[in-house]
C-alpha cells in the first residue's frame, strides 16, 4: 500500500542544512497498525507529513498504491489528502467559531457532498465517537479528550485508508488518552490502517508493529 524508498527530506536552518529524513526505507501494508517513537528532532513528525503528502521529500520515491505520488501537481496531491488520509493532531487543530458537527462536516464540504448526506453522515461520525450530544458545541464549550473525539470523527468522515495521528494523547490526561486509544484502535479493527507518533511508550507498545526513529533515520522497526 504505501511504500517509501531511499527518502530524504533537508531543511535549511541559519544557512545550514539539516536532515530531518535520511534514506529511510518504509513498507507499510493495508490494515497495518504502527507506532513511530524516538527522541524529539528523530524526524518522527516530518515522516508523518511526508507519508500524508504535507510535505515533499527531496529525494527517494514514495509509492502509494503502487503511484508514484511525487509526480502530482499541488491539486492531485491535495485529493489524495482529502480522499485517502485523515489526520489527528496533538493540538486538535478545530476551527474554533464552528460547532463540532460543523468541524466534522468540513472534508464533506470540500469533496461537494449535498448537505442532506453531510448532516446524515456527520451524526453518524459523532455518535460512533460518543459525541452525539456535543454536535452544537463549539470547541471551547468541550473537554480536551472530547474536542479530540471530534479530531476523530473529521478524520475519518471521508472514510480514508489511512489515519494518521500526530501525538493524539498529548495534551490528554490519562482517563481520555486512554478513550482515544481505544476509539482509533477499533477504526484499525474495521480495517483502516493506523500510524501513530507518540512520545508515550505505554502508547506505542500496544502497536502491531514498533518503529524507532534516531537521526532522521529508522533504527529499529519491530512487530509484535
Amino acid at each position: 500500500m504505501i511504500a517509501l524508498e531511499g527518502v530524504g527530506r533537508t531543511f535549511t536552518v541559519g544557512g545550514s542544512p539539516v536532515h530531518a529524513l535520511v534514506d529511510v526505507a518504509l513498507a507499510v501494508r493495508a490494515g497495518d497498525y504502527l507506532s513511530i517513537m524516538g527522541p524529539s528532532g528523530s524526524g518522527k513528525s516530518t515522516l508523518l507529513n511526508v507519508l500524508g503528502l504535507l510535505d515533499r521529500p527531496n529525494a527517494g520515491r514514495y509509492l502509494l498504491d503502487g503511484r508514484e505520488v511525487g509526480t502530482l501537481n499541488d491539486t492531485e496531491q491535495a485529493a489524495v489528502r482529502l480522499h485517502q488520509f485523515g489526520f489527528v493532531f496533538q493540538f486538535f487543530h478545530l476551527v474554533p467559531r464552528m460547532t463540532a458537527a460543523q468541524n466534522v462536516g468540513l472534508p464533506l464540504t470540500l469533496a461537494g457532498v449535498p448537505a442532506p448526506q453531510r448532516q446524515e453522515r456527520v451524526a453518524q461520525a459523532l455518535a460512533a465517537c460518543g459525541l452525539a450530544d456535543r454536535a452544537g458545541h463549539r470547541p471551547d464549550q468541550l473537554s480536551g479528550g472530547q474536542r479530540q473525539r471530534v479530531a476523530i470523527a473529521r478524520a475519518t468522515i471521508m472514510n480514508p485508508q489511512v489515519i494518521l495521528a500526530d501525538e493524539p494523547t498529548g495534551n490528554l490526561d490519562r482517563a481520555s488518552g486512554e478513550q482515544v486509544v481505544g476509539i482509533l484502535e477499533d477504526l484499525n479493527r474495521r480495517g483502516m490502517t493506523l500510524i501513530v507518533v507518540t512520545h508515550d511508550p505505554a502508547v506505542g507498545e500496544r502497536a502491531q508493529r514498533r518503529i524507532h526513529m534516531d537521526d532522521g533515520r529508522i533504527s529499529a522497526d519491530h512487530a509484535r
